[in-house]
């Protein structure tokens, strides 16, 4: 017995090694895959990490802005202006209007750089010899309308000096903020030396300091006056858009997936049809973009750069997503609780809209506030229908042309001054990011607080 029962031990000795040779195996195995899989999310997030530190980095600097404090005075002789229009008795009202408009007209014309000149020597130090072509890159060039505008609204300012916060230029501002090198040969410097020994002075004594950039937020795009340029107007042209897309891609696309998953009968057609949307989905959004210059630019004759016919390009692109992620909320309900309320007497109709959407509710409002957030995104559609044209209005309805924030970002990306727009577009590029993780936010709570409920 001793001799038969060796070869069995000896065999399930070897049984067990190899039984645990594999274990390890497999052991390792899953540990390899675990490391990888970890280092796999570590490689990702420091590649977002790497993104958002760039963009801080660079953008943040563009929320304070050189600005340069005068006091201006409105001198009778620098000006040669005439005295302010007065109504006589026997005037009527349309003649003095005329005579206002015509005053007006006057002002416009008047040689306002004379008075930033005047109000530039008064800060200049002395010793420091510098032209009056040379003094005036100093300032932004909309400084002489804004020491205008106040005169036109207030006349009583003739002889009197009032106190400006003016911007400085942007290669002032470049200079300040070291975005050039100070080194470099005057050939290579994108101001003067006289200019720029005065701009070193004035930051000494306190007359140019670094204010906060509201304009950035309040202001449009400016080509005339750079440091100027804002994205009111881009912001405005984007929020037209998402309006037209939830008004028209969030009810069409939820009661298209409704009408597929709970009512369409099942045939060739439908099947044709789901393929269609799934390949929608996946199909780049420039196509979208040539779509809409064809058919809502082109067939239909809406007007270019309108929000309007952004807002109808992004929905086409939206539906899809839409579709797609409310038919899977709707997939995702248990069959039980359709046959319950069947059984219970409810019809069709009830038992979709009483029953399955307020269970799918949460997953399908969180769908719709991504695929918004996504076309908030979009750049490529919106340049073939023309919303990369320059618009230095803020638009104030549907049709009236406008940009948008993404387009906005492309156009200060190219822009020939990249010391000082390389900064302006990374802080275009948060004010998006910001916008984008606030719809996401947002979607995130109210799906919480909607799952609590239910």
């Amino acid at each position: 017995m001793t001799d038969l029962q060796a070869p069995d031990r000896k065999a399930a000795t070897e049984r067990t090694k190899l039984i645990r040779a594999g274990l390890r195996r497999r052991h390792l195995n899953e540990q390899i895959f675990r490391i990888l899989g970890i280092v796999a999310i570590c490689a990702a997030l420091g590649f977002v990490a790497l993104l958002f530190t760039d963009v801080l980095r660079k953008g943040i600097p563009a929320f304070n802005q050189a600005s340069l404090h005068l006091e201006v005075t409105y001198d009778p002789a620098l000006l040669g202006v005439a005295p302010t229009p007065v109504q006589t008795p026997d005037q009527s009202d349309a003649d003095f209007h005329g005579d206002v408009l015509k005053w007006e007209r006057s002002v416009a014309m008047l040689n306002w750089n004379k008075v930033i000149d005047a109000a530039m020597r008064k800060v200049v130090p002395a010793g420091l010899e510098i032209d009056s072509k040379q003094l005036l890159t100093i300032p932004e060039t909309n400084a002489r309308h804004v020491v205008r505008e106040a005169f036109v609204a207030d006349p009583t300012l003739l002889g009197q000096t009032k106190s400006f916060d003016l911007l400085a230029s942007a290669n002032t501002d470049n200079w300040v903020k070291g975005n050039i090198d100070r080194d470099l040969p005057d050939a290579q410097q994108q101001l003067a030396a006289p200019a720029r020994a005065v701009i070193d002075a004035l930051v000494a004594d306190g007359t140019i300091t670094r204010e906060f950039a509201w304009g950035l937020f309040t202001n449009v795009d400016s080509r005339a006056a750079p440091a100027s340029a804002g994205l009111a107007g881009a912001f405005m042209g984007s929020l037209y858009m998402m309006l037209v897309v939830i008004s028209l891609a969030v009810p069409i696309g939820v009661a298209s997936a409704i009408y597929l998953e709970e009512f369409a009968p099942k045939s060739r057609l439908t099947d044709l049809i789901e393929v269609n949307i799934n390949n929608l989905a996946a199909v780049p959004s420039i196509v979208f973009g040539l779509l809409g210059a064809a058919v809502f630019i082109n067939f239909f004759h809406l007007p270019r750069s309108a929000p309007l016919v952004g807002g109808l390009v992004l929905t086409l692109m939206t539906l899809p997503t839409i579709i797609i992620a409310t038919r899977a909320a709707l997939q995702g309900v248990s069959p039980a609780l359709r046959q319950a309320a069947l059984g219970l007497g409810a019809s069709k109709t009830q038992m979709v809209f009483h029953h399955v959407l307020p269970v799918t509710f949460p997953s399908i409002l969180t769908a719709t506030i991504i695929g918004v957030a996504q076309a908030l995104g979009e750049t490529a559609p919106l340049l073939l229908i023309g919303m990369n044209a320059f618009v230095a209005s803020i638009p104030g309805s549907f049709v009236d042309q406008a940009t948008a924030l993404p387009v906005q970002i492309f156009l200060w990306q190219g822009n020939e001054n990249r010391n000082f727009f390389e900064a302006r577009t990374s802080a275009a590029i948060m004010v998006l990011l910001g916008m984008m993780i606030l719809l996401n936010a947002v979607a995130i709570f109210l799906r919480t607080r909607l799952e609590r409920r239910a």
